[in-house]
């Protein structure tokens, strides 16, 4: 199995969006990501389709697709963590935590309940000039997940 970079995927954790689907390619250490609409037309394709209806940017991510669910029984492609197994939340209430100062601990933590959390977390680590250190946070985190996803898989790591 070769060898893939961590930063490579903690950019795609970074980046996790709904209806979107990231692969790691075991074979060649590359990471691949197509959305569910291509994964929709992969499903109901035939051998002998070749796509060219589509833009040729979009064929690409539709043969990607194909190949994972061709190989899907196979080691070639394993999922790499999605925005449920990522869970901001989660880090954004560990940040919160870690902070040192107790008034702005409570206000961040005021900030997290209830609907709208993510917004009122951003301004409240905007307003209080926590940004370098929420993103430092989050990265750590991010970084601490792909090692424990790539240790699972038994991924070797850069």
């Amino acid at each position: 199995m070769k060898p893939v970079k961590l930063q490579d995927i903690i950019d795609e954790m970074e980046v996790q969006m709904d209806e979107y689907h990231t692969y790691l390619n075991t074979e060649t250490g590359e990471i691949i990501a197509f959305s569910s609409e291509e994964l929709g037309i992969a499903e109901e394709s035939e051998e002998d389709d070749d796509f060219s209806n589509y833009p040729e940017w979009q064929r690409d991510s539709i043969n990607d697709a194909l190949d994972v669910l061709i190989n899907w029984d196979s080691d070639k492609y394993i999922e790499l963590p999605d925005k449920w197994d990522i869970n901001e939340y989660s880090i954004m209430e560990a940040f919160c935590g870690s902070v040192r100062n107790d008034r702005i601990i409570n206000l961040l933590f005021s900030a997290i309940k209830g609907r709208g959390a993510f917004r009122r977390f951003k301004d409240a680590v905007h307003r209080y000039s926590l940004e370098d250190s929420w993103y430092e946070f989050r990265y750590e985190a991010l970084k601490k997940l792909a090692v424990e996803w790539c240790e699972e898989n038994g991924i070797p790591y850069i």
